[in-house]
């Protein structure tokens, strides 16, 4: 089965060739550069990554459709959930930060009521994505990681979390819109700048929510559904 047009005998730097975004994918492995001509296989073994799982999470990031996942339950549900803390230390202790710099740099000395409103919007999506992700962090990894350890707890599933996950970008998408129609810069140059630390922003949470929708929770409700039928037949 291939999880993508990618083989773990491919080489490692053409991946990131074709694709520079896959860049954020392997520092959330721990995969650091530096790795010459080895293939991805190689490098994954080297790092004590499951290259499936790479592949897997590489394939929701190239394939925003998710086309070429077949079969989410090949991957490392742990691996999984390292990829997925390290992704939220990425947006809330980097990225996001990095682009609040940037606006409160843009915006300046100016008090004018649009400037005020455009950086409350922004802190207030900020607050929104943070209790998002400590809600995931809080609440459904410990539940997968006892999931794991076969207690499932009787209150909770992962459909709960699949009914509570919408996609966070979406507001960022209604930000990036109010500075295009709204925002009178006089630098082009800055705003464009911000703009385009925003598209890409935005772009990868579409793909870590991809990862998550994708990866994730089917694998879950395949070992939710696993576990639930066992007790069945011990019953």
């Amino acid at each position: 089965m291939m999880l993508c047009k990618y083989k773990e005998s491919d080489m490692m730097s053409d991946l990131i060739c074709d694709h520079y975004n896959v860049l954020l994918v392997m520092s959330r492995f721990g995969i650091g550069l530096g790795f010459g001509d080895k293939t991805i296989g190689e490098v994954c073994r080297e790092t004590g990554v499951d290259a499936r799982t790479f592949l897997a999470v590489v394939s929701a990031h190239i394939s925003p459709d998710g086309q070429g996942i077949d079969d989410a339950s090949v991957v490392s549900i742990e691996g999984l959930l390292s990829y997925l803390h390290l992704s939220h230390d990425y947006f809330l202790n980097y990225r996001l930060p990095g682009i609040r710099v940037k606006l409160a740099d843009m915006l300046g000395e100016n008090q004018e009521a649009l400037s005020k409103a455009i950086l409350h919007y922004f802190d207030e999506y900020v607050t929104e994505v943070c209790s998002h992700m400590m809600y995931e962090e809080k609440t459904v990894f410990p539940y997968v990681r006892s999931l794991l350890t076969g207690k499932q707890q009787n209150r909770y599933s992962i459909a709960v979390f699949g009914k509570q996950h919408g996609r966070i970008e979406l507001r960022l998408n209604e930000f990036k819109k109010i500075l295009i129609r709204f925002y009178p810069s006089q630098s082009t140059n800055e705003i464009n700048s911000m703009l385009f630390d925003i598209f890409n922003c935005e772009q990868d949470l579409a793909s870590h929510n991809n990862v998550e929708n994708r990866l994730l929770i089917p694998a879950i409700i395949k070992e939710e559904r696993r576990q639930n039928n066992t007790r069945e037949h011990v019953c």
